[in-house]
């Protein structure tokens, strides 16, 4: 685990002196941080096309697992289901193991491994393979975000696939300006403490005019306490990538993009309605409408991805399969059905910017009969005995499926 660089040193004297993110053990008699990626129902749909059996033990590791969110949430979601398999947490912090591994006691998990280590060193390490990787806000720390993916490609287990987060440029506007100012008033050499203070002072003295007060969706340095604060500002060593950016670093390690998390998020006709701007982004790849989507919107400070193969078939969950079971990701079915509109019309937030989704008529119907339990075919036929037209009920479960699924809210439970 010996440092690549003085600033690498400086990052692993950071995360002990400040496990990363802030969290206390009791908490978890309170509630389950929930998130992407590695939501187990994700990675169900996303990675293994809900085609993966539920009774297959899943192998997971979580590089740079930190103080264990995203290791708590998957190993969590694997006992409650009653899923078979092991999540390895990985990390080099002292600091942050103790954190992750009472917060596992705290919930009696017992399918978690612990391991010191650096993921560049997981190459001939012994460890894997896995088939599934988390690494979330760990390569844009990296010497070498390249070196890091290519070290985790190399323990992902033949058909397995990875979820990733990197910071994204336009969403942090403000953020690299007062990094900047902040080595000039605290300096990487001064004591960790000291530097906080000064952050803090800063802060609270910097101009309205600057664009870090201008920035609503970024907070950690308000809300996320001196771990949050030091994370963002007094950070040695972050980048950003711009979405062109982060598909040209997933090709260089032989893994394609299988989803942007949200799929929505990433199109340009979620925002773009006149016909004549939608006929040019038409004509645009994936990766440049997702890159356009990005830079008109503004907002998007963190890119989340899951990543497959590019040799590997891609995973396409089929929502033709009537034995199929449909999940709705947080949220209630029926309650959903009762609270839609009548236009039909299903609004959601994305950092602030709200976007229109119109659902078909027979939403409602379908959405209050999704329990996580019946299959497609079984709720596709109550709709039809209650009146529902097969050919209307066909059309509107396939609509209701595109729809919500480019939302990341409904998707395919494993079998």
């Amino acid at each position: 685990m010996t440092p690549r660089d003085p600033t690498d040193a400086q990052l692993a004297a950071q995360y002990e002196a400040f496990p990363y993110p802030r969290r206390d053990p009791r908490d978890e008699a309170k509630r389950l941080v929930v998130g992407s990626p590695s939501h187990l129902r994700e990675v169900d749909h996303w990675v293994f096309g809900a085609a993966r059996p539920a009774a297959q033990p899943l192998r997971a590791l979580m590089a740079g697992g930190g103080s264990g969110d995203g290791t708590i949430m998957l190993a969590q979601q694997m006992a409650s289901l009653g899923r078979p398999g092991r999540v390895t947490w990985l990390d080099r912090s002292a600091a942050a193991r103790r954190v992750a591994q009472a917060r596992a006691a705290a919930r009696g998990l017992d399918n978690i491994a612990f391991e010191d280590g650096s993921l560049l060193d997981l190459p001939g390490s012994g460890l894997g393979p896995f088939d599934y990787i988390d690494c979330c806000g760990v390569l844009h720390h990296l010497p070498d975000p390249a070196e890091g993916l290519a070290a985790l490609a190399s323990v992902l287990a033949p058909g397995g696939g990875m979820g990733i987060m990197v910071y994204a440029p336009h969403g942090r506007t403000g953020v690299y300006m007062l990094q900047d100012a902040l080595r000039l008033l605290a300096p990487a050499g001064d004591a960790p403490a000291d530097r906080v203070e000064i952050a803090k002072r800063l802060w609270k003295q910097t101009p309205e005019t600057a664009w870090l007060r201008k920035n609503p969706w970024i907070d950690d340095h308000i809300k996320g306490g001196d771990a949050g604060l030091y994370d963002l500002l007094l950070n040695p060593r972050d980048r950003a990538f711009s979405v062109p950016q982060l598909a040209a670093l997933v090709a260089g390690a032989g893994l394609r993009i299988a989803c942007l998390v949200e799929p929505l998020r990433y199109d340009p006709d979620s925002y773009l309605a006149d016909p004549r701007l939608r006929a040019r982004t038409a004509g645009l790849d994936p990766i440049a409408r997702a890159a356009l989507a990005e830079a008109i919107c503004g907002n998007m400070g963190i890119h989340i991805a899951y990543l497959t193969r590019a040799a590997d078939p891609a995973p396409v969950a089929d929502w033709a399969d009537d034995a199929a079971i449909p999940v709705l990701r947080e949220l209630d079915g029926p309650t959903l059905a009762r609270g839609l509109r009548p236009d039909g019309v299903l609004t959601v937030t994305f950092d602030g910017l709200r976007v229109p989704v119109p659902l078909p008529r027979l939403a409602a119907a379908f959405l209050a009969r999704i329990d996580g339990r019946k299959s497609w075919g079984e709720i596709t036929a109550a709709v039809i005995a209650g009146g529902a037209s097969a050919e209307q009920a066909a059309r509107d479960r396939t609509a209701l499926a595109a729809a919500m699924q480019r939302m990341n809210r409904l998707l395919l439970a494993a079998p």
